[in-house]
């Protein structure tokens, strides 16, 4: 998977230090406790330990080791988490684009030494309990990382994940297969033309067809010209064929040796036993080397540069004249500075952050463009930091305003420097990041020390952040000038820095493909009669060896009954406050609240029904009671962990034609901070502002670039969406909410040259959401502090008191489900039943500017408690694996593919950047005659039963404790039963559900297709064309 560095790491800057709740392991002291025993000097399985240290923010003990004979780095987390973490880091330094880094970590996971058999690393996923599996290419390092929470099954990983770093078969065939080949398009005819193909090559294209990430890669290319970071570690397109397979098998040569490498683990499981591990069956069969793979420090410009890229045209963008970005980034200091990169990052929210910020304030508010830049604010994910700043969606003519703007607004911060107010509301923010639990809190751990660690910064440093905070403090009190100077420094004065305009050039796709026609023919012109006939072999050999069935016996599995038989119970106590349902659930939350309410949508009159969530993004960004927005805002960062309104379609369990439709308010804060989160909630109830139009066009034209943008990283989840459509009813509105529909819609609205219609509307839609007379809440606290939130719920309600009104449903066919099953004549839901409804199938295609499709085919069978659903579970994770992966990903060249079976009673088949549009609907259809031949073994049924109890039993993090009985009201008791069910499914309950439910005759389906233009599609009538 290529991590593009800019567009993705910059996210894992705000990491959230979560920290994580535990299932105690029966020992005698904690992992902790027992880390801080070893001692400087140490010497374990070939490991000296270099230094331990305690981090009471994060509840761990950090131990840093080197290894003697090769000098492998390696830092140890200890930490009472059962989801414990193994992740190798190499230093990757590519000088040229054709995306050795990217194909070289498919190709490591293709088959090792051990391992020889095909693809161990997917098949492992079938073979394990990994709560994370994946590898990442990032600009300057490629990373290994998995996560399980089974001690047998950690070991089983960590020797594949080692065998396949250090001693991978890297075949030829892996290499045609995962990076480029030259194949006649159908590998069956040799006269059929030839054409590029390979897994890589077409997730490439269907990166560089974002413009975006395009941006961002060009930037980062022309802000660091002189080393590895002017070119693309993931893969130019039209550079990829320029690789061969012996230069790939040398840069793992020099690149992938413990010299190189940096390892870490997390969690609870013995550190000694991992050393071992590493030790016996990988480090002790090599010898030091010198790798030279450091990245030098970019040579300081004397002088500003300016440049200009072109991208595609956006068919989606909220105004087709005005599609032009232009951003400002500057060089900044090496990331290995620990304190100076946290200031960097802090500096960056304070000027880019929210609405009081000064450059929203300048840039965004007078509509000069949509959002920021795709590339915004401070990046530590190269050895030198950056930061940028700059608009999207602007016209041209505006370029100049722009660069007069961002040079004022350092000035303006020059001279006024920032309220104390916003840097308290920042360390608050953080405050909270610390204290919040995650459920992958090893993953993010790291993902935020690999840049700086991978340049030899310091990973312990990175991870003491209440000490950077009191020097920040420190620095503060001492200067109050201290952040203006950086400014003046790293922004003013600085004459390292690149303006990079980007415009869309109408014939850009056509160029593209125009060049990769030319591509094809230099390739194709020097080939002789007996290159084209090889070619052909190959093409066959490798077709081959995709079809034949594979032995995996070599790989080291789990069995069934390693799973565990039974689930935790969570407790969970119903109570009612004003006469509404609250759910009390108990947790270690470390002393932060956690507040939700659900609220029904059903008198909600159907005109407004595709302004819900339009109305959800802004209800909490208008300002309410005495507060105007940017007062609101900044209450928010100073009082709560955020607060967010989200629309929900929530599926019954039991009735494929009922659902709940609804609005979740969700919010947390330190118990400290109780009334003040319930007062913002009661402002936004008693007296939310709707009639500033200004900031509602912002915030409409925000939301639909960011839509817009979605789509070519989520285009397989709008295809699902809109094949689901026509199949149920909670798939119509799922459609209206979050599908192509709601993209279409937030378009026409910020198209629209007058918003008071809308404004009008907002009222309308608030007094049928915030109802108190139709929500229910649900709070998770530590026991102590579970009494006081109850306290502060019921004066909430109090407040909120006036807004209550009975008011009718708009649909007549409303049934009630009990809250708490044990007592039927208690609160319950209130679900819509269409027991009219009619599925139809409907095939719809977008055409997108996109060289890629996004594909999907879902069918309606049954919902959650029925009998064939655990059965359906299994049958599409081992379709997926069995089957499409081989058919879609090898075979097809698309990044990826599968089937899944959904809560709502829909079963889909999707395809992720995939270079063929009906050639895999084909692939569905077989994929179902595959499952109906019983042409499967038992030992193919238990790792999809592996696979799908993986998930199943992914930790929940405190905070989501308790929320799927609240939303869905599914108990405890239908999870056991659910799981029982699981364990039960066999091989004819597999044939018997794939006949009755997916074959032809049976079926009622929906097809839809996001892709480039498509002449077969066009001339078939059943097909409606977008």
């Amino acid at each position: 998977m290529f991590r593009q560095t800019k567009a993705v790491l910059h996210k894992l800057r705000h990491v959230s230090f979560n920290v994580q709740n535990h299932t105690r392991r029966l020992k005698s002291t904690s992992a902790r406790e027992r880390a801080l025993e070893y001692r400087p000097g140490q010497e374990i399985h070939g490991f000296t330990v270099r230094e331990v240290v305690a981090v009471p923010d994060l509840f761990l003990t950090a131990v840093k080791l080197t290894h003697d004979k090769t000098g492998a780095q390696y830092l140890h987390a200890a930490r009472d988490d059962s989801n414990n973490l193994f992740s190798v880091q190499f230093r990757t330094t590519p000088m040229d684009s054709t995306g050795v880094p990217h194909i070289l970590e498919h190709t490591v996971l293709c088959g090792s030494k051990k391992y020889p058999c095909r693809d161990p690393f997917f098949k492992m996923l079938n073979r394990s309990l990994s709560t994370f599996m994946n590898a990442f290419t990032a600009s300057d390092y490629t990373m290994y990382p998995f996560s399980t929470q089974n001690g047998k099954d950690f070991q089983n990983l960590l020797s594949v994940y080692l065998d396949a770093v250090f001693f991978p078969c890297l075949r030829e065939l892996d290499f045609w297969q995962e990076g480029w080949r030259l194949e006649n398009e159908n590998p069956n005819d040799p006269n059929s033309s030839l054409v590029f193909k390979g897994v890589v090559f077409n997730e490439m294209k269907g990166a560089f067809s974002d413009s975006e990430r395009l941006y961002a890669q060009h930037l980062q290319n022309k802000l660091y010209p002189d080393h590895t970071y002017s070119v693309v570690s993931g893969g130019e397109p039209l550079a990829i064929p320029d690789l061969t397979w012996e230069q790939l098998r040398q840069f793992h040569a020099t690149h992938y040796h413990p010299s190189n490498a940096r390892f870490f683990t997390y969690g609870d499981l013995p550190l000694e036993q991992h050393l071992k591990q590493i030790e016996e069956e990988a480090l002790s069969k090599f010898e030091r080397i010198s790798p030279n793979t450091e990245v030098p420090s970019q040579p300081h410009w004397c002088s500003p540069r300016e440049d200009h890229v072109t991208c595609s045209p956006d068919a989606l963008a909220p105004d087709p004249a005005r599609q032009n970005t232009l951003c400002v980034s500057y060089l900044l200091g090496d990331i290995t500075n620990t304190f100076e990169g946290f200031t960097l990052s802090l500096l960056s929210s304070l000027m880019i952050s929210g609405p009081n910020s000064p450059f929203y304030k300048a840039l965004i508010e007078p509509k000069i463009g949509t959002d920021f830049s795709s590339v915004v604010g401070y990046d530590g994910s190269t050895k030198e930091a950056s930061f940028s700043i700059g608009l999207q969606g602007m016209a041209e003519e505006d370029a100049e305003r722009v660069k007069q703007i961002i040079s004022h607004t350092f000035d303006d911060i020059i001279k006024n420097g920032f309220e104390e107010e916003r840097i308290e509301a920042l360390l608050h923010k953080l405050e909270i990041q610390i204290k919040h639990q995650s459920t992958n809190f090893g993953l993010s751990l790291a993902s935020y020390i690999a840049s700086s660690w991978n340049h030899d910064g310091d990973p312990v440093e990175l991870l003491q952040i209440s000490d950077s905070v009191a020097k920040f403090r420190q620095a503060l009190q001492e200067n109050p000038r201290f952040l203006q100077e950086k400014v003046k420094h790293y922004f003013k004065d600085n004459t390292h820095r690149l303006t990079l305009s980007m415009s869309p050039d109408e014939a850009y796709l056509e160029k593209q493909a125009k060049a990769e026609e030319d591509k094809l023919q230099q390739k194709i012109q020097a080939l002789s009669e007996s290159d084209r006939q090889e070619i052909y072999d190959k093409g066959l050999e490798l077709l081959a060896a995709q079809s034949k069935t594979q032995d995996a016996s070599c790989l080291p599995a789990l069995k069934v009954s390693d799973i565990q038989p039974t689930i935790p119970i969570t407790p969970v106590q119903i109570d009612t406050t004003g006469g509404r349902s609250v759910q009390y659930c108990e947790q270690p939350t470390n002393s932060l609240v956690y507040f939700r309410a659900m609220c029904s949508l059903n008198s909600l009159p159907e005109d407004l029904r595709l302004y819900v969530p339009l109305f959800c993004s802004i209800i909490t960004k208008m300002g309410c009671g005495a507060l105007d927005y940017r007062q609101q805002a900044q209450q928010m960062e100073l009082r709560t962990g955020g607060m967010s309104v989200s629309t929900q379609v929530i599926p019954d369990s039991s009735e494929l034609d009922a659902y709940e439709q609804g609005v979740l308010l969700a919010s947390s804060c330190l118990e400290r901070n109780l009334p003040h989160m319930f007062q913002l909630w009661s402002d936004i109830f008693n007296r939310p502002h709707f009639d500033n139009e200004e900031r509602l066009r912002v915030l409409v034209m925000m939301s639909a670039q960011e839509l817009a943008n979605g789509i070519s990283y989520s285009g397989h989840m709008y295809a699902m969406t809109r094949a689901g459509r026509h199949l149920t009813p909670a798939g119509d509105l799922q459609e209206t909410f979050g599908g192509m529909d709601q993209v279409a819609f937030m378009k026409r609205m910020a198209e629209m040259s007058d918003l008071s219609p809308v404004i009008r509307m907002l009222p309308r839609i608030k007094k049928h959401i915030l109802n108190p007379e139709n929500m229910r809440f649900a709070v998770n606290a530590s026991p102590q502090k579970m009494s006081d939130a109850a306290a502060q719920l019921e004066s909430f309600m109090k407040d909120v008191a006036e807004t209550r009104k009975e008011r009718k449903p708009v649909r007549p066919n409303v049934i009630g489900r009990p809250l708490d099953p044990l007592d039927v004549s208690g609160p319950s839901r209130k679900l819509i039943s269409e027991l009219n409804f009619h599925p139809c199938q409907m095939k719809t295609f977008f055409q997108m500017p996109f060289p890629v499709n996004f594909v999907s085919k879902t069918i309606r069978t049954v919902p959650f408690t029925h009998e064939d659903y655990a059965s359906l579970c299994i049958l599409a994770r081992m379709m997926t694996a069995k089957f499409l992966h081989g058919e879609i990903r090898e075979k097809g060249g698309a990044y990826g593919g599968g089937a899944r079976m959904g809560g709502g009673g829909l079963f889909s088949f999707y395809s992720y950047r995939d270079p063929n549009a009906v050639q895999t609907l084909s692939a569905f259809s077989r994929a179902v005659d595959w499952a109906k031949s019983g042409q499967f073994t038992q030992q193919d049924i238990d790792e999809a039963k592996l696979s799908v109890f993986s998930a199943v039993d992914s930790p929940v993090a405190p905070a989501d404790k308790g929320m799927s009985r609240f939303l869905s009201g599914i108990t405890d008791e239908m999870k056991q039963n659910y799981r029982q069910r699981l364990f039960a499914v066999s091989h004819k309950d597999l044939v018997d559900v794939a006949e009755r439910h997916l074959g032809i005759r049976q079926t009622t389906f929906g097809v839809a297709v996001l892709g480039p233009e498509n002449e077969t599609i066009k001339k078939d009538p059943s097909w409606i064309v977008k």
